[in-house]
């Protein structure tokens, strides 16, 4: 058995255990440790073992008529774990923890043999169907990983973990062919993830919600969302099934076809939230699952309020008929609880801030010693709630350790969007307090207005219309700053030639530069200064062609006509080049690459929106300023009344229950 997986034969590995053979008292850590040893040569793994063997110090000597290609030296489970860990980041709890503790426990480092094996090599894998698929995964053995997949429990979760894995093997990957073959296996398991997947939602949607949100113990308490998030499953994403599932969950308990005029009459008259204005379903209405199924998911990693959230509930006994008050009660959190109310108070909100902030800036921004306006003082302490609010993403939402939890919200390119606009802002105030720097205050306030009034383009994400042409508007970024590289070379050579042809005695740096770069580059919009470059049009002026002078600026400089012809040629050939041939270049580009990304930037933008729900839905009701109000009662809550939310029970009682099973 053993030869052939190290041999890659999934034929005759197929015929041992049709013919009898367990792989669970096959597979034990010894022999695992073993198949790792016998990574070939050459192959990416074999260097990532190698890298990180200088690394453990756990004693091992498996046997060697079991490896007749094996290259190290020797190899530990430890090794596999950092592996894992480098390509799957925090998404799951670390693999093959507590082995070494488990097996040496009583004996010393100093009195272990040096010939004797570590008791845990003895230990069979309680997962072996799983830790196979890993192996082959991490080899890029496609078919051998097809057939453990297909013998692995939560067939979902592994193939998603399979294309995250092999995507991040190919970045490293330095040959081209083997990187190509990964990528095409990461793209089998994606497709092979969302077979399954549309399998359960055709046969019960309910199932098929809770199947996306649970929390699976096999791979470290991640959810398939997670899992397909992290491994860029754009094509998982554009399901229907989890279209509908994100739906529910930005909808809450309100009917999805509710115009926004509702919504905001609604928001501005939250009496109106008692009246028939909005449909909500009632508990009837709500998905509930079969009650004998094991409750041991999480939905979106926050507190249930949404119509999954009550889904996944553990009460499953028949609603009673509900009081005056508890209706009451009840319409209030299903309206304020939908991450569309969220994203709809945090826009309107955020309008607000752009207009008060440019109030200030133009109408009541007064020099120091008259101190900051009432206005003003307003907009610092909104700005205050938006830094307690960014401080709340980044270091209090989730169930991760305090630095993972960071650097999650860190991956978020709006996140680092947000972090610079609140630094620009607190740099532009401390500057702005002082007489000295006040001019530099302003300056910096200014900037950092547009970098707030830039952010308004996040909202457009949500959009159906909108958002995928985002997507493209992203991509063609990325060809104006190819296009800006071949015209900066075309640009720097123009300008530097007609400066020394026309300007040879002017020494001025400022000027220098200006007429180096700016003016070309306002050549290629049409403004031309034909007097200043003809010598036919040029104007008789005082001037003059001694430097010390012009350095002085005691005079203007005077422009030299000799070889004037040269300078009308090269302004003729420039504005070809430029306006002709790089501006249709860049329009070339911008229709490749609009062609190429229109018939797909539909399915990046339900992956996007999976980003923008969870955002809205981790968010508190109440938006700046008055969201002071929903963090002071999430602290009372969770530390002085130490009320937690069920999710992170789940999550808890899930993932030790995996610690204890790896342990055991």
């Amino acid at each position: 058995m053993c030869d052939a997986l190290l041999r890659d034969c999934p034929e005759l590995v197929r015929l041992f255990v049709e013919n009898g053979l367990d792989v669970g008292q096959f597979l034990t850590w010894g022999q695992l440790e073993n198949l790792y040893a016998g990574a070939p040569e050459g192959s990416l793994l074999h260097d990532l073992l190698e890298r990180h063997q200088g690394t453990s110090h756990e004693p091992s000597s498996p046997p060697e008529y079991l490896l007749l290609e094996r290259s190290l030296s020797d190899c530990h489970l430890s090794q596999v774990a950092r592996i894992l860990h480098e390509l799957l980041g925090d998404v799951c709890a670390p693999f093959y923890v507590g082995l070494h503790s488990a097996g040496q426990k009583g004996i010393g480092a100093k009195g272990l043999s040096p010939k004797a094996e570590p008791l845990y090599r003895t230990e069979l894998s309680p997962n072996p169907w799983t830790d196979l698929f890993i192996w082959a995964v991490l080899l890029n053995r496609g078919e051998m990983a097809m057939y453990f997949w297909e013998m692995a429990p939560d067939a979902v979760a592994g193939a998603l973990v399979a294309a995250r894995i092999l995507r991040e093997l190919s970045h490293r990957e330095m040959e081209a062919e083997e990187a190509a073959s990964m990528k095409n296996l990461a793209l089998r398991f994606e497709n092979l993830a969302i077979g399954v997947f549309n399998e359960c939602y055709r046969n019960g949607e309910p199932r098929a919600y809770k199947l996306l949100v649970r929390r699976s113990s096999l791979w470290g308490g991640a959810t398939i969302l997670h899992l397909a998030h992290q491994a860029d499953a754009l094509l998982f994403f554009a399901q229907d099934g989890v279209q509908s599932l994100l739906t529910q969950n930005w909808w809450g308990e309100m009917d999805q076809s509710t115009p926004v005029w509702k919504l905001l009459l609604t928001f501005f008259c939250p009496p109106l939230i008692f009246t028939d204005l909005i449909t909500f379903r009632s508990m009837d209405d709500d998905l509930r699952l079969d009650p004998s199924q094991p409750m041991e998911m999480d939905s979106l990693d926050t507190d249930v309020k949404t119509t999954v959230g009550y889904m996944m509930s553990e009460n499953t006994d028949p609603p009673s008929p509900p009081s005056p008050r508890r209706f009451w009660l009840r319409r209030w959190r299903q309206f304020w609880g939908a991450p569309v109310t969220a994203f709809l108070g945090n826009v309107v909100m955020y309008l607000l801030f752009l207009f008060l902030f440019s109030y200030v800036l133009l109408m009541d921004f007064s020099a120091p010693p008259a101190g900051p306006s009432a206005s003003e003082i307003i907009l610092y302490i909104w700005v205050f709630t938006l830094v307690c609010e960014e401080v709340r993403q980044g270091c209090f939402v989730g169930s991760q350790p305090v630095l993972q939890r960071v650097r999650q919200y860190l991956q978020d390119t709006w996140n680092k969007f947000d972090i610079t606009a609140l630094l620009l802002f607190i740099l532009g105030v401390i500057c702005r307090l002082f007489p000295d720097s006040f001019e530099s205050g302003r300056t910096i306030l200014c900037l950092d207005f547009m970098v707030f009034t830039l952010r308004l383009i996040h909202i457009f994400a949500v959009n159906k219309q909108l958002g995928p042409k985002m997507i493209i508007v992203g991509r063609m970024m990325k060809d104006v700053f190819l296009f800006l590289f071949f015209l900066g070379v075309w640009l720097v050579a123009y300008g530097v030639t007609t400066e020394g042809l026309l300007l040879p005695h002017d020494r001025r740096l400022p000027w220098i530069f200006r007429r180096v770069f700016y003016r070309p580059y306002l050549q290629i919009f049409g403004q031309i200064p034909l007097n200043e470059i003809d010598a036919a049009l040029i104007a008789a002026a005082n001037c003059t062609y001694d430097p010390v002078a012009i350095l002085m600026e005691e005079a203007q400089p005077c422009t030299n006509t000799y070889a004037n012809w040269l300078v009308l040629i090269l302004l003729v050939v420039f504005l070809l080049v430029a306006n002709i041939l790089l501006l249709n270049l860049l329009i070339a580009m911008f229709s490749y690459t609009f062609a190429k990304v229109q018939g797909n930037s539909d399915i990046y933008w339900k992956s996007q929106r999976y980003n923008l729900i969870l955002e809205y839905h981790n968010r508190p009701a109440l938006a700046p300023p008055f969201i002071l109000i929903s963090h002071l009662h999430l602290f009372i809550k969770r530390h002085i009344r130490k009320v937690q939310s069920s999710k992170g029970r789940h999550f808890r009682e899930c993932r030790g229950e995996q610690w204890e099973r790896r342990r055991e």
